[in-house]
C-alpha cells in the first residue's frame, strides 16, 4: 500500500511540474483499492497522457473508478485496461462516458469477464462509436463477440470518421460477421488497421474481404487474419486483391491452411516486390521443387507487452501498428 500511496502523490503532484507523461503499471498486484487510489489521483492530474494497467485484477468495481475518472480528467489520451477482469457494468460505464469524453484517443478493453454470453456491451460500444469523434484506436480482443455484435459495430462505424485501428482478435466472428466488416470497408475511408486474428472467417469470409479490398477500399493499410481456417482458395483470392490494392501495406496470414495454392500466391507477392519480408509474417522456401511458407515473428503487436532477450529491441517489424500510427507518444 505504501507504494500505491507514493504513486498517488506522484500523480497528484505532477500537475505542478508537468514532468510525468506515461505510466506503465502492467502485471502488478493492483486490485480494486489500488485502482481507486490511482483513478482519484487522476481527477486532478493534467499532465499524464498514457496509463497502462494491463493484467492488474482491478475487477468490475475498479473499472468503475476509472470510468468515473474519465468524466473529470481531460488530458489522458491512452488507457490500457486489458486483462483487468472488467465486468459488464464497467464496460457499459466506459461506453457511456466515452460518448462525451474528448481526450481519449486509444482504449484497450481486452478480455473482460463474462459469465454468460453477452452482446449488451457490444451494443453500448457501438452506440458510443457512432457519436464519438475523438477515439482513434479501440481493442476488443477476447470479448466473446459474435456476428451480431460485429453487425452492430459496423452499423455504427458507417458514421464514424476518426477510428483508425479496430482490434477484434480472438472473438467468435465467422463469415457473416466478416461480410459486415467487408461492407464497412467499401465505404469507410478512415480505418487503417483491422485485426481479425483467431476468429473463424474461413474462405467465404476471406472472399468478402478480398472483394472490398480489390474494388472499393484504398485506405486500409494493415490486415491481420492469422488463424482463421482459411485455405488456399481464400488466401489466393486475397493475394490477388492485395496485388491490385496498392494501399494495403501489411498482411499477416500465418496459422491458416497454407496449402500449395496459398504458398504460391504469397510467394508471388513477395518475389514480385508487392510485399516485402518486413510487412508480412511468412517467407517462402523451396523443397524438392515445391514452395512452402515459413513463419516470421512479425505482426501488429508481437513485442508490445514484452521485450525479447534477443534481436532488436522495439523492432518495428514486430510492432507494425506503432509504425502505422506514427508512434505518436505511444506507451
Amino acid at each position: 500500500m505504501s507504494h500505491l500511496l507514493s504513486l498517488y502523490h506522484i500523480l497528484f503532484l505532477s500537475q505542478d511540474n508537468c514532468s510525468l507523461f506515461h505510466v506503465n503499471l502492467m502485471g502488478n498486484d493492483i486490485e480494486t483499492e489500488g485502482a481507486e487510489h490511482i483513478a482519484k489521483a487522476l481527477h486532478r492530474n493534467d499532465s499524464l497522457r498514457s496509463l497502462r494497467m494491463t493484467g492488474n485484477k482491478i475487477g468490475n468495481k475498479g473499472g468503475m473508478f476509472f470510468a468515473a475518472m474519465l468524466q473529470i480528467n481531460t488530458s489522458l489520451e491512452e488507457l490500457d485496461l486489458g486483462d483487468c477482469d472488467l465486468g459488464i457494468q464497467s464496460l457499459i460505464a466506459f461506453a457511456t462516458v466515452l460518448k462525451q469524453n474528448k481526450s481519449i484517443k486509444s482504449i484497450n478493453l481486452n478480455r473482460p469477464l463474462f459469465y454468460v454470453s453477452q452482446e449488451d456491451t457490444s451494443i453500448h460500444i457501438a452506440q458510443m462509436l457512432k457519436v464519438n469523434n475523438t477515439l482513434q484506436e479501440i481493442h476488443l480482443s477476447k470479448y466473446e463477440m459474435t456476428d451480431s455484435g460485429v453487425e452492430r459495430l459496423c452499423e455504427a462505424l458507417q458514421e464514424n470518421r476518426t477510428l483508425r485501428y479496430l482490434d477484434l482478435s480472438c472473438n467468435k466472428i465467422t463469415r457473416d460477421g466478416v461480410k459486415c466488416l467487408a461492407e464497412l470497408l467499401k465505404n469507410n475511408t478512415t480505418l487503417e488497421i483491422l485485426d481479425l486474428t483467431s476468429n473463424r472467417m474461413e474462405d467465404e469470409g476471406a472472399m468478402y474481404l478480398a472483394e472490398a479490398i480489390h474494388l472499393y477500399n484504398s485506405s486500409l493499410k494493415a490486415l491481420a487474419i492469422v488463424s482463421n481456417n482459411i485455405t488456399g482458395q481464400g488466401l489466393k483470392t486475397l493475394a490477388a486483391a492485395t496485388k491490385q490494392n496498392k494501399g494495403l501495406e501489411y498482411i499477416y496470414i500465418w496459422g491458416n491452411v497454407l496449402d500449395e495454392d496459398a504458398c504460391m500466391a504469397f510467394s508471388d507477392l513477395l518475389y514480385s516486390g508487392r510485399l516485402n519480408a518486413s510487412t508480412t509474417d511468412v517467407r517462402p522456401y523451396t523443397v524438392d521443387g515445391r514452395v512452402y511458407l515459413a513463419e516470421l515473428f512479425h505482426g501488429l503487436k508481437k513485442h508490445y507487452y514484452w521485450s525479447p532477450t534477443y534481436g532488436i529491441a522495439d523492432d518495428p517489424v514486430c510492432n507494425s501498428c506503432l509504425t502505422l500510427l506514427n508512434d505518436d507518444d505511444k506507451f
